[in-house]
């Protein structure tokens, strides 16, 4: 028999608005949008919305804004909303009093193939580690974070040009997908969840994708440029891989590994080759890492021919 379905959805950046989208699109009957509060952003410090939010106003969807989620208050509005289904996409830890409150559950998207990559950067650290493929998970949430019993997995490659830009923004529009077919399958009553140890037993290695810090993105030249090179483009466009030059931070957004192998091969690891014009290398472990855009301190983002040309190594 099919389930009436009242659902609350819990998402806060760009990555969550197709899911909730395509809920809406499909005539689910979205009783509640749970956002974080607006935050001063920007040089004004002005209040921004989060992508959510701005979306659920524009569909005219009842929105709650909770500062703490075990308070009280927020606690009894959420169960006046009478959901049987909570979705959460890219939101903040739930305690339980939360996620144990509707009768069909809570469940979560998360943008790995778990059990890898769990944790708060699954997309970054999959490019980082040099994985050919990722993908998106849905799975009940439970007491250890990421850990609860799969519902469904879809998959995607990634490609050797691809950075963390890119593959969020293939996972955002699977994870959809993934959401709808989630909630069509809690709808129709036939989910068939697995728990992540049939997953685990297949497993060679358990990958992690914790909280990326400053230090996660400082580049060490020690390593072989194909490591570097995977390290830039999993942190590309944010937060952004860096070296230092002449005392001053160079973000580094794209590189490729250099085709001039042989050349120069005394420059010690760390150093700069450069014709000043129309290229600048850093030395490897093994070769040469080509830069292709940057960005000096306190200058814009730019090519590296346009960098070169106001900038003498």
């Amino acid at each position: 028999m099919q389930r009436d379905l009242r659902i609350v959805f819990m998402g806060t950046p760009d990555f969550a608005v197709p899911s909730l989208d395509i809920l809406i699109q499909q005539n689910y009957k979205v009783v509640g949008v749970i956002t974080t509060p607006d935050k001063p952003a920007g040089r004004g410090q002005q209040l921004q919305q989060s992508a959510v939010k701005k979306y659920a106003l524009e569909k005219n969807l009842n929105v709650l804004q909770p500062e703490k989620l075990k308070n009280p208050d927020f606690i009894e509005e959420l169960k006046a909303l009478n959901a049987n289904l909570f979705v959460v996409v890219a939101f903040r830890m739930l305690p339980e009093i939360v996620w144990q409150m509707p009768e069909y559950g809570t469940f979560n998207l998360h943008a790995s193939l778990l059990p890898q990559y769990r944790g708060a950067a699954p997309i970054n650290w999959a490019v980082i580690n040099g994985e050919k493929e990722t993908g998106v998970t849905t799975f009940f949430l439970q007491h250890e974070i990421d850990t609860g019993n799969i519902i469904l997995q879809e998959k995607i490659n990634i490609n050797d040009n691809d950075n963390a830009g890119n593959v969020h923004d293939k996972l955002m529009h699977i994870g959809a997908d993934a959401v709808l077919k989630t909630v069509q399958q809690i709808e129709q009553n036939n989910v068939q969840e697995q728990t992540q140890n049939n997953f685990i037993n297949n497993l060679n290695e358990i990958k992690h994708a914790p909280k990326l810090f400053k230090e996660t993105c400082k580049i060490d030249w020690n390593q072989p440029a194909k490591k570097i090179h995977n390290l830039i483009r999993g942190l590309a466009p944010f937060p952004t891989a860096f070296t230092n030059i002449n005392g001053k931070q160079l973000k580094i957004f794209s590189s490729k590994i250099s085709d001039r192998k042989n050349e120069n091969a005394n420059i010690e690891i760390g150093n700069i080759y450069s014709d000043n014009k129309t290229f600048l290398s850093f030395r490897c472990a093994d070769t040469y890492l080509d830069v292709l855009e940057v960005q000096l301190e306190g200058k814009k983002k730019m090519k590296i021919e346009d960098f070169l040309r106001g900038y003498r190594i």
